[in-house]
């Protein structure tokens, strides 16, 4: 039996995955190919499961610092909705992303084509999951609303 893993290593935790994903980008740049390679389905349901870990992270942080400090709750409120839109669109994305078995010119999505069948998709599955924490915590409109007019402080 495994006992969870305490939360004063988490921090270790979360720099690899950042490596992860910096060495992941930097691979993906410095190759050396004539054309470089479009993302493809498998690598969206990757990151898509980055994204909504991350908006976990964001949702707990947001809740948990909001009653002492307000204000830096409500930044992270208003991350945790920014990262959920980001979700969205690579959700968005590798739907409009063929199969492998799907013809390059057919881009629509239709999951009953799918190897897998309908709707075992992973992304999908888990995009719902996390679009049920936010619609008990985020308007409609909040969800709309642009970056615009956010401004920060930074003193350094």
């Amino acid at each position: 039996m495994t006992s969870a893993t305490p939360v004063s290593d988490a921090h270790p935790y979360l720099r690899a995955a950042s490596a992860g994903v910096r060495h992941h980008t930097r691979a993906l740049t410095s190759r050396e190919q004539t054309a470089p390679t479009p993302a493809d389905r498998v690598h969206l349901d990757v990151l898509h499961a980055h994204l909504t870990a991350l908006h976990q992270l964001l949702d707990h942080l947001a809740t948990t610092t909001r009653p002492s400090h307000p204000a830096a709750g409500r930044q992270l409120a208003t991350a945790h909705t920014r990262l959920w839109q980001s979700a969205a669109a690579v959700h968005e994305a590798f739907h409009l992303l063929p199969s492998a078995t799907e013809a390059a010119a057919d881009a629509a999505c239709h999951p009953e084509r799918l190897p897998e069948g309908p709707p075992v998709l992973t992304i999908c599955q888990r995009h719902l999951a996390a679009g049920h924490v936010v619609r008990r915590k985020t308007t409609p409109s909040d969800l709309h609303t642009p970056l615009h007019g956010h401004t920060t402080t930074c003193s350094g």
